[in-house]
């Protein structure tokens, strides 16, 4: 490959499939990266989807840890709006610690579901947290962790030796800076939002900032041939919801709709939604377990 590529799965439910079996298929996906050659597999977390099975993936990336020996895993990633900085410190330090070097720790600030799931994880403290705020809280305990003299700052043990990589998804120039701010490094969900420009402008106000790693995260799918991949693809695509100054990316038209429906919104819109890089993370939005490994096996160059 003449850069690096990693993946993304978000535990696809397929019609008449269990949520156990979606996530013996995660396994299995991780296991067949690894012999492929990827550098990296992130699982996701949403909540409260019956087509996603992936909801905790702390507790996920755990099962895969154990179950390869190379692969990087990681988190694609916890969306910090709904937890305790502390709390994700500490699980993603005893996750470095089980698993020597092989931990990525990747932070979202999207809900990653409904509002009435988001209601349910936050409970009264529903839409008063600062994701800028939480963010530099939760750097501060990654890097007190290791710092004999933090004072009066709890440490989050244990230490690991290797200290989980950092990676702040969006989608914007501005979690661009806030990344590069806070020294972690970035990852650009171009499968969220595949606007070229801000994708261009994200990346480089990382690299003007920054010193850590750009990424970008895409959709993309492979089959044996070009009619069967424009087949896949046919059926799969993004919904934005636009609430007044705010938005939400998700899944279906009928997500969309629920979303509307859960937040009371009156005034509100739905749209449907397509550098210098040296990694690319790719996300096969594919719930058939054996067509996605097919997929990633192609994508690999291989047959």
């Amino acid at each position: 490959m003449p850069y690096q590529l990693s993946l993304l799965d978000q535990s696809p439910v397929a019609e008449g499939q269990t949520p156990q079996a979606a996530l013996a298929a995660t396994l299995a996906f991780a296991r067949e990266a690894e012999r492929l050659g990827y550098r990296r597999l992130w699982v996701s977390e949403h909540h409260d989807n019956e087509r996603l099975a992936g909801s905790s993936p702390e507790v996920l990336i755990a099962w895969l840890l154990a179950h390869t020996s190379r692969l990087r895993i990681g988190s694609g990633g916890v969306m910090l709006q709904h937890y305790s900085p502390y709390k994700v410190a500490e699980n993603f330090h005893l996750l470095a610690s089980l698993a020597d070097d092989r931990v990525d720790l990747g932070v979202g600030k999207a809900p990653g579901g409904l509002p009435l799931s988001t209601k349910a994880l936050q409970g009264a403290l529903a839409g008063k947290k600062d994701f800028v705020s939480q963010l530099a809280e939760l750097t501060d305990y990654l890097n007190a962790a290791a710092s004999p003299s933090a004072g009066e700052v709890a440490r989050a043990l244990p230490v690991p030796s290797h200290q989980p990589q950092r990676f702040l998804l969006g989608a914007s120039p501005e979690s661009a800076r806030l990344a590069a701010q806070l020294g972690w490094n970035f990852v650009y969900a171009g499968f969220i939002n595949a606007d070229e420009q801000t994708m261009r402008e994200a990346v480089l106000t990382f690299q003007e900032y920054g010193k850590g790693k750009a990424l970008i995260s895409l959709a993309a799918v492979a089959a044996d041939t070009q009619q069967e991949a424009a087949s896949l693809l046919a059926e799969q695509h993004n919904y934005r919801v636009i609430l007044g100054d705010r938005h939400v990316t998700v899944g279906s038209e009928a997500q969309a709709q629920a979303f509307v429906r859960q937040a009371g919104a009156v005034d509100y819109r739905i749209e449907k939604q397509a550098l210098n890089v040296d990694e690319f993370i790719l996300h096969t939005p594919l719930n058939n377990p054996d067509r996605r490994l097919r997929s990633i096996t192609l994508l690999a160059g291989q047959q």
